[in-house]
């Protein structure tokens, strides 16, 4: 587990370029957080790192947006609608295997659709009471390959 406290939307987005550039095709990344936790906003940063060179916004009416243009393809899921349906049936390891980046917000709702292996990151609001822009990021790893891409990231954010 790696936990990063960002003071704001550039340093979360600056957290997300740095991790990018360790991704590796069929990386998943599952994002935890309320509303306005800043999931769309690590996104971006991720696909600034693979530089993806659009406008990433959240998928909500979509379910998926897919980005095609970067180091590696971006497939940003926003899963929120599948509330009482589940995954079953939307062919989501195409996306999980497709060469490319898989970033899924609200993955509790498709929990049963999920590879074993992926990167968790909880983005909690910040706990002073006047600073809304204030994250705590925790990361956790499932799996060999993201415990080693934690390492990595730790020691990247140290640079």
């Amino acid at each position: 587990m790696l936990t990063i406290r960002s003071t704001g939307p550039d340093q979360t987005q600056s957290v997300a370029k740095k991790l990018a550039a360790l991704l590796q095709p069929n990386d998943l990344i599952l994002l935890i957080g309320d509303l306005g936790s800043g999931k769309t906003t690590f996104t971006q940063g991720l696909a600034a790192g693979l530089q993806i060179d659009h406008h990433v916004k959240s998928p909500t009416f979509n379910i998926v947006n897919e980005y095609h243009q970067g180091r590696l393809p971006l497939f940003h899921l926003d899963v929120y609608r599948l509330e009482k349906t589940g995954g079953a049936d939307m062919g989501l390891e195409e996306y999980f295997n497709g060469g490319g980046v898989s970033v899924v917000e609200w993955p509790k709702f498709i929990a049963h659709e999920l590879p074993a292996e992926f990167l968790q990151i909880e983005l909690q609001k910040g706990e002073a009471i006047n600073d809304d822009e204030q994250r705590k990021l925790v990361l956790t790893a499932k799996g060999d390959r993201y415990q080693q891409l934690l390492s990595d990231l730790a020691i990247k954010l140290k640079e």
